[in-house]
């Protein structure tokens, strides 16, 4: 196989963080406005457990970014259709579309849905011979890995975000300035960075080049040993099934430099300094777990660092009222008139807001404690789910607010 060396994790890790840490020096919060104005910052990635509003997050910082001037596009890997309906499209592909009358000052605001499938076949097409592409895309055993096999999806989000790039700093001007990217829950969501030495585990493995060696290979190779393999596999996996596998893994051999190499300049990309990395999460225990692994793990792979965006936070009503001193007075209200009544429920829901908001209070404080360099953001909770550009707009004048 041709192409470059395989990097392992522990040879990136050569570059410091840019931003955010997890060192000892407090952070002030985290300037989102600082951020989408610097012309040097031209992607934002968006991470984070599922659930905690990762897509309603970076198509906000995407709006905004693009109503300050901004040449933008998002790129959401999350399959959920909120993007699409929240900016008044009616569809959300692999090709990124204009959201109409937003921008101001020359800046725009495309967007677009990562499609795994669609996405490796511009990759094949634009690699191989078209003798050769079609003879990956017809394969059976390609089918099944571009639609479903585990980690593709991350493989072809780099694969996106290098082309986006690219696209973006063309010789024919800069389409784009800055590129969000969403990403998948979960921890999944840093899968992406794993992806490309998956593949080449997989490409380079014993039982692929056991698959490859009767197409590389002299006659000879086929001896008596080779072939009690192959009737054990054919016996398990069906003759056809085994040829489809070989069929591919020896077309796709040409290509694999390619893929490594793209998604070795792609890992250097997030590393740079003109990236920078956005954790969401939720005032919840599960979710503050996960935005500590997150923020871990790019503090380890030397990924640049904004800071963590809490979303739905729910604030403080009458603070002069206490939880005790509500449920108390609520208590002797109970028994009372009609309005009594209405009073005492009115105190109770109060009561149980001031317990989440204290509960909440202590998740964040947990959270600085063992990160205070990672400057933060905290979003109020709204009375209802985001639907249109109105409410993305709130959602990143909440963002701005530090």
């Amino acid at each position: 196989m041709t192409g470059k060396a395989q990097t392992t994790p522990s040879t990136r890790r050569g570059r410091p963080s840019h931003r955010g840490g997890t060192g000892t020096v407090a952070a002030s919060g985290l300037d989102i406005d600082r951020m989408l104005q610097d012309r040097t910052t031209e992607i934002i990635v968006c991470c984070g457990s599922g659930g905690v509003g990762k897509t309603t997050t970076a198509a906000a910082l995407a709006l905004r970014a693009a109503e300050q001037g901004r040449k933008v596009c998002v790129l959401t890997i999350d399959p959920a259709r909120r993007l699409a309906q929240a900016m008044g499209l009616t569809e959300l592909d692999n090709t990124p579309r204009p959201v109409k009358d937003v921008g101001a000052d020359g800046g725009t605001l495309d967007a677009m849905m990562l499609d795994m499938k669609r996405t490796f076949d511009e990759v094949v097409e634009a690699h191989a011979t078209p003798e050769k592409a079609q003879q990956i895309l017809t394969n059976p055993f390609y089918v099944a890995l571009s639609s479903s096999f585990a980690g593709t999806q991350e493989y072809m989000a780099m694969e996106k975000l290098g082309q986006l790039h690219a696209e973006a700093v063309g010789d024919e001007g800069r389409r784009w300035d800055l590129i969000v990217v969403d990403t998948p829950p979960s921890r999944s969501a840093l899968d992406f960075l794993d992806a490309p030495d998956r593949l080449a585990s997989m490409l380079d493995g014993r039982f692929i080049k056991l698959l490859l060696a009767p197409t590389r290979g002299p006659a000879r190779l086929l001896s008596v040993g080779f072939g009690i393999v192959t009737s054990a596999l054919n016996k398990v996996l069906g003759a056809q099934v085994l040829t489809d596998v070989q069929t591919f893994i020896a077309a796709l051999d040409t290509l694999f430099g390619g893929f490594r190499q793209r998604s070795e300049i792609t890992y250097a990309l997030l590393q740079a300094k003109e990236t920078a990395f956005i954790v969401v999460a939720a005032p919840e225990p599960a979710a503050m777990r996960e935005a500590s692994y997150f923020v871990e793990r790019l503090a380890g792979e030397r990924m640049p660092l904004a800071g963590l965006v809490v979303n739905r936070v729910h604030e403080n009503g009458a603070e002069g009222i206490s939880a005790a001193d509500a449920e108390s007075a609520g208590r002797k209200l109970e028994e009372g008139s009609a309005t009594d009544q209405i009073t005492a429920d009115l105190l109770a829901i109060h009561a149980e807001r001031m317990r989440v908001a204290a509960r909440e209070s202590r998740l964040k404080k947990r959270f600085s404690a063992a990160h205070p360099a990672v400057p933060t953001v905290s979003v109020a909770a709204l009375a209802g789910d985001v639907h249109d550009l109105d409410g993305l707009r709130q959602i990143g004048d909440l963002l701005a607010e530090h």
